[in-house]
């Protein structure tokens, strides 16, 4: 799950995290109220979206304009600002074309910035470790940097039997160029940042950039953060921060009824039982030629309602034009699946090619029912040849 930048200062703040003081205005009326009541003369204005690289966006209504990130230097500027993004949609390198809709803005006060880093906090899957990454190059996607100039990133892993200690934080601090008192506000911030990670069941923790002010304070002058969906139950307040305006509808809706789903951008459906085997399929329909227009794992144990609702999620897709459904039944039973398949078929009027590969528990059963249907399903032996079949009937139906 993902939050807006305001939500994750805010909490990154309990936990001490130093952030420059703002707070987010709905309207361009409120976003001078704001501006007014944090005081000074500068101030920064930021869209509000659920995508990096606002600062270079451009907004779809005005491309040669300014970005989702400004400075005003005036009450009336800010305003201004405000109105110039609320209900517009910004568009990043991680928008797509369609861009997102700006729905609300962040008013910060002004930094005196000296110098621009990065601070990361992940799960660094090659050492099963909460791994801190920091850089010099602060302001540009690190991704740019770890291709480029992989040695100007820092890394420090934690073991999870003493968590982050403060030789941890100085080490990163220094390996940054820090001096003096930069030094123990950096190790004040960083030991900060670990203990909101570990709290809140973060996945990741992005400052970028990570400032350092005039004045020599260390200030998060953006915030990313993400978390375990599987950890939600016990984050009620991360959880109550969720805005499904910024998430697809389908997976939203997919959620709801405890269905794993992606959209992706190719046209043969995808309905699977388990990740792994969903991830061999999706790499199977390409080795024959084909595009998978979805993730879509059902589940083991998953019910007949479940599934129609995968069929009906997979469907509303119009991008669809075939259908595979690959089950193997060791939990999930493939009458069960069988009993979903036809029950959505005949529902939504089922107008693309379908084919089905069953193994496992009561298979018998699932193709006696699927063969009974009168629905015209394509029956495959095994993975090979689902996947074959569904490519070519999407190119004879083209």
């Amino acid at each position: 799950m993902n939050i807006h930048e305001y939500q994750a200062k805010s909490l990154l703040k309990k936990f001490g995290v130093a952030v420059p003081r703002g707070r987010v205005a709905y309207t361009p009326q409120e976003a001078r109220h704001v501006a007014e009541e944090l005081g000074g003369a500068v101030w920064v204005v930021k869209s509000q979206i659920h995508a990096g690289g606002r600062g270079a966006g451009r907004f779809k209504e005005d491309p040669g304009g300014k970005g989702g990130v400004r400075l005003a230097r005036s009450l009336d500027e800010v305003a201004a600002e405000a109105g110039a993004m609320l209900g517009r949609h910004l568009v990043t390198k991680q928008t797509g074309a369609p861009g997102r809709e700006v729905r609300r803005v962040y008013i910060e006060e002004g930094c005196d910035i000296k110098r621009e880093l990065y601070l990361g906090l992940l799960i660094d899957r090659s050492t099963s470790r909460i791994t801190m990454m920091a850089s010099t190059e602060g302001g540009v996607e690190i991704e740019e940097v770890a291709a480029r100039h992989p040695e100007k990133i820092l890394k420090v892993a934690i073991d999870p039997a003493t968590g982050m200690q403060g030789f941890h934080a100085r080490k990163l601090a220094f390996g940054l160029g820090l001096e003096g008192k930069q030094v123990a506000s950096a190790t004040k911030f960083m030991l900060a940042m670990y203990k909101a990670f570990k709290e809140l069941d973060a996945s990741i923790v992005e400052i970028n950039p990570l400032v350092v002010t005039g004045a020599g304070q260390v200030l998060a002058l953006d915030a990313k953060m993400n978390f375990d969906d599987n950890a939600l139950f016990r984050q009620k307040e991360v959880e109550a921060m969720r805005d499904e305006a910024e998430e697809d509808p389908a997976e939203t809706e997919a959620g709801k009824h405890g269905l794993n789903y992606i959209k992706l951008d190719g046209n043969i459906g995808c309905m699977v039982n388990g990740a792994g085997l969903a991830m061999a399929t999706m790499d199977i329909i390409k080795l024959y030629g084909g595009e998978p227009a979805n993730f879509l794992d059902v589940g083991g144990g998953a019910t007949k309602e479940r599934v129609t609702t995968a069929f009906k999620l997979i469907l509303a897709d119009p991008k669809v034009e075939g259908i595979l459904v690959n089950i193997f039944g060791g939990i999930m039973r493939c009458d069960v699946i069988a009993e979903g398949v036809v029950a959505a078929a005949r529902e939504v009027s089922l107008h693309v090619p379908l084919v089905v590969r069953l193994e496992g528990t009561n298979v018998s059963l699932g193709k006696k029912i699927l063969a009974e249907s009168g629905l015209p399903i394509l029956s495959a032996d095994n993975l090979a040849d689902a996947a074959e079949k569904v490519v070519k009937a999407v190119k004879e139906a083209a």
